[in-house]
């Protein structure tokens, strides 16, 4: 599991596959919303603006895991 840092309170899910450098833009993420490959704390996501917070996991299918940490 990799863990990325942010320097705010919250992130929004499409930001932050940005601020890792998993997507190269925002857009991109549909396609993985459509495919039902991203799960946050282990539930299925279909939001793209999800408000993710410290402590949540993001997972991908076939991409990677991610943990959000504080700076």
């Amino acid at each position: 599991m990799e863990k990325v840092k942010i320097e705010t309170e919250m992130i929004q899910l499409d930001q932050f596959l940005k601020w890792a450098s998993i997507l190269q833009s925002g857009g991109e993420i549909r396609f993985l919303l459509d495919e039902q490959r991203i799960f946050v704390n282990g539930e299925l996501c279909s939001a793209k603006r999800k408000k993710l917070h410290v402590g949540d996991i993001v997972e991908i299918k076939g991409i990677g895991t991610y943990e959000i940490v504080g700076a």
